[in-house]
């Protein structure tokens, strides 16, 4: 199981806690994944299914640190979980506040699940019905979805994290004579300034290579669509729903889900650097005639980087992407 001991806080970690389609299984459990934010103490979720909370407490995520929640739709493997996880969250350190995030129907979904069960919580809860576009941004992320295609409205995301300066070289600044104080903040963000002695200082000559933001796309459920593919675009992680194999071609299109086929060619069309598969059928159960690792082979045949999760799989992506990892 991978954990977060030793993680650097400038990495960004994924772990897969549910990784089966539509019901779970012995080993696997139904949808969700966090993006883990060392930097910030904070944890994302991507989706909810039933038994997310009790996955959380068997890997070496915080509950108290689930600031936002993004769900892609309205199917029960994907939501069953989360009225459950937000009244545990209240008890796990009163949070100051979580922002949820997903399609048309989920506040009415959650206000009548608190209504039926009598369940109030002990901090603020913000539902944001999200439409195609930026759905997040601060100082240092942007968050964006767009719709996919499935048999109700489903929405994928993007995280992109923006690009930050090079490291300040402050041994050089003293060397050069540079007083300390605001200044330094001035040339750290690279800018031009004019010292008490006249000279002028270009803060980008004193800073490092620029160091570029990581990308993570998460799509699920669909097929493949045209949407995927620009979620995905450069992305440093692309993770893909791929709920059957390429000989059941004809199941995923009747059901509006995606082929092992269909996740590596999303991954290929985009240039993406990495693809993880999840959101497996029960049919590829070991013992059956096609088993997960065909469906592995078949994605790698065409997008070999390919990489497929299982239940507390975890995932880094470090600040340089040459050097993306994964720990099992």
């Amino acid at each position: 199981m991978g954990g977060c001991s030793g993680l650097a806080d400038s990495a960004l970690q994924i772990t897969f806690l549910g990784t089966s389609s539509g019901v779970p299984t012995r080993s696997r459990n139904v949808s969700s994944i966090a993006l883990r934010l060392p930097q910030r103490a904070e944890t994302w979720l991507f989706d909810c299914g039933e038994g997310t909370q009790h996955q959380i407490i068997r890997s070496d995520l915080k509950i108290s640190q689930i600031t936002r929640i993004f769900v892609t739709h309205m199917h029960g493997d994907h939501i069953y979980g989360l009225m459950g996880l937000l009244a545990s969250c209240g008890l796990a350190g009163n949070p100051s506040r979580i922002d949820v995030y997903g399609p048309p129907k989920l506040d009415d979904y959650l206000k009548a699940c608190g209504r039926y069960s009598q369940t109030h919580f002990s901090y603020p809860i913000k539902v944001h019905t999200v439409k195609p576009g930026v759905v997040f941004e601060d100082e240092e992320f942007t968050v964006s979805c767009a719709p996919l295609t499935h048999r109700v409205p489903a929405f994928g995301y993007r995280v992109e994290e923006k690009d930050k300066p090079g490291r300040f070289d402050v041994d050089r600044a003293v060397a050069m004579g540079i007083p300390p104080g605001p200044i330094y903040g001035q040339l750290k963000r690279g800018e031009a300034v004019t010292l008490p002695d006249g000279r002028c200082i270009n803060g980008a000559d004193l800073c490092g290579e620029r160091q570029s933001g990581r990308k993570f796309a998460y799509c699920t459920d669909t097929i493949y669509c045209e949407n995927s593919v620009e979620l995905a675009r450069e992305a440093d992680v692309l993770v893909h729903e791929a709920t059957f194999a390429h000989q059941d071609a004809e199941l995923a299109y009747q059901r509006l889900h995606s082929t092992s086929t269909m996740a590596a060619q999303v991954a290929l069309m985009a240039q993406a650097k990495q693809l993880i598969m999840t959101h497996f059928s029960p049919r590829y159960a070991p013992g059956n005639a096609i088993g997960l690792n065909d469906l592995l082979a078949e994605a790698q045949a065409i997008f070999p980087n390919t990489l497929m999760a299982y239940d507390f799989f975890t995932h880094e992506i470090p600040r340089h992407s040459a050097e993306v990892f994964a720990t099992t």
